[in-house]
């Protein structure tokens, strides 16, 4: 048992992190109460914290290649815990979001050590077991945020969903030090640099293409803060790239391998990692808003309407994660999109005016099935391609773009959904934008109070019409994108050496694919 103490110390960190993605959806109204704000500033305590992991992982990859992962990891908790506890504690709403912000940055830190903490505790077949048991944390952690939210809420009030944290913190913090090894520090001279440049110019690019996204959805494609940040974003790209050749062509370690990207089997596990995540979770939002304001179920109800998710996500991943490590990772990841694809589609045909929260309970458990199929072997992927020294980048690399995938998604799902709310409100309302807008801020029964009383019937079915519409078409935007995903790590990632990586020597970390 004492071997697998260190697997319990990461994911323990691995579960806050990761559930305080989605944890914070159903409570979004009780904050708005609380907090005397509007609800759609409060959406901005989802973006902030996503926006603030996803642009920070791959230079928290690089500061632990250098400073050393379990430094880093611990650093990362103790910075989650307090900014956690300044969440619980917050007066206002700009507070709320400003520590949900310095919360992903202790989230950034956790996550981009988490699996190359892993990969240098465990060898062979030990480290097939340990990535599956992690993959089933990570998977079950963010689809279980809107359940334990829910209860959380209803029941103590939401500023437990932040406080609960501190405990669970300490705890890892603790274990951490007790049972992991510290990994040595990078040598010294212009390879044990960290990467400033490519710091700020990556997270400036990741952050202006967010902001730009999320802003497009109120403001339109056409505006002109939504077209300065895009170019924004494209600049800092550039920069980025420039900066990454030339520390590489100097000698030095770069924030990404660029060369990396050159080769189809890691440029199709960033590109599947983008797609999974933003197809298999960006609709939870959208969801969780449909089951509390239109179906008016509370915050417990509502979170366990998501459990199919959550439940098939953590069994699947649990026993088929040790075993999918010694086939070629092409075929569980791609095989699990595919199934986020089919869950969503089941979503898309389920959905509509009359619909309920059992027309959910087959394309929640299908999608989450693809889940735990894919989480684990994605992530062992892409950090057994790299030489020990470089996991760091490889683990912040793969989970900054399935965040920047669930952060980007959010965005444009929310536009999908606005955009066909808007139409079929068309006609039905005064102000069919306004509309639009409330029912995407959560505001169904406000817009459905605020008719006639003798239409208020009429409204009702033009809400409910109106919201399963726009649902549909953000199923169908998440199946395809689950679908392009798996057809990119089928056609790029290249099948694995002949020897199964639980045979491979202990000294040496698993490898992917011959090329990568």
């Amino acid at each position: 048992m004492r071997k697998w103490w260190p697997l319990v110390a990461v994911c323990l960190g691995a579960f806050i992190l990761l559930v305080d993605v989605t944890i914070v959806n159903v409570a979004l109204p009780r904050m708005a109460d609380d907090l005397d704000a509007s609800f759609s500033s409060l959406q901005w305590v989802v973006d902030a914290y996503a926006l603030s992991l996803a642009a920070l992982l791959l230079a928290a990859g690089s500061a632990a290649d250098l400073f050393g992962h379990r430094r880093l990891y611990v650093l990362g908790l103790v910075l989650f815990a307090l900014a956690s506890l300044a969440c619980g504690l917050a007066p206002n709403a700009g507070v709320l979001v400003a520590a949900r912000a310095v919360q992903g940055a202790g989230g950034a830190a956790m996550f981009a050590t988490s699996a190359a903490l892993l990969g240098a505790t465990y060898h062979g077949r030990d480290r097939g077991t340990a990535f599956g048991i992690w993959g089933a944390v990570n998977g079950a952690a963010a689809a279980a945020g809107p359940v334990l939210g829910g209860l959380l809420t209803e029941h103590i009030g939401w500023q437990a969903i932040f406080l609960v944290n501190l405990p669970i913190a300490a705890a890892a913090v603790w274990l951490t030090l007790r049972v992991i090894r510290a990994d040595r520090r990078a040598t010294s001279g212009n390879r044990g640099r960290l990467d400033a440049a490519g710091a700020v110019t990556f997270t400036l690019a990741a952050a202006a293409v967010t902001y730009a996204l999320i802003r497009s959805a109120e403001d339109g494609w056409t505006s002109a803060t939504v077209l300065v940040s895009f170019a924004v974003a494209a600049a800092a790209l550039l920069a980025f790239v420039l900066a990454e050749t030339r520390l590489a062509r100097r000698g030095g370690l770069p924030l990404l391998d660029l060369a990396l990207l050159r080769r189809p089997s890691f440029a199709g596990l960033m590109g599947g990692a983008l797609l999974f995540q933003g197809g298999a979770f960006g609709c939870l939002v959208l969801v969780s808003l449909w089951l509390q304001s239109v179906l008016g179920l509370g915050p417990v109800a509502g979170g366990v309407a998501l459990m199919p998710m959550a439940a098939l996500s953590f069994l699947v991943a649990a026993v088929a994660g040790r075993h999918v490590q010694r086939i070629a990772p092409r075929l569980p990841i791609g095989a699990g999109m595919l199934l986020v694809a089919a869950g969503m589609y089941l979503l898309y045909d389920g959905m509509s005016a009359g619909a309920d929260r059992s027309s959910l309970i087959a394309g929640l458990a299908v999608a989450g099935a693809g889940v735990g199929l894919a989480t684990p072997v994605l992530v062992s992927a892409a950090t057994g391609s790299v030489p020990p020294q470089r996991m760091g980048m490889a683990a912040g690399a793969v989970n900054t773009f399935r965040q920047l995938g669930m952060t980007l998604f959010i965005a444009v799902l929310g536009a999908v959904f606005t955009h066909t709310a808007r139409q079929e409100l068309a006609g039905s309302v005064p102000d069919a934008h306004d509309a639009a807008s409330a029912l995407a801020g959560g505001q169904a029964q406000r817009l459905v109070a605020a008719a006639p009383e003798g239409r208020r019937a009429a409204a009702e079915n033009v809400v409910h019409h109106a919201f399963a519409s726009g649902l549909q078409d953000v199923f169908l935007w998440s199946a395809g994108a689950a679908a392009l995903g798996a057809v990119l790590v089928l056609a790029l990632v290249r099948p694995t050496p002949s020897r199964p990586a639980a045979d491979a020597p202990a000294e040496r970390p698993v490898r992917v694919a011959e090329e990568v």
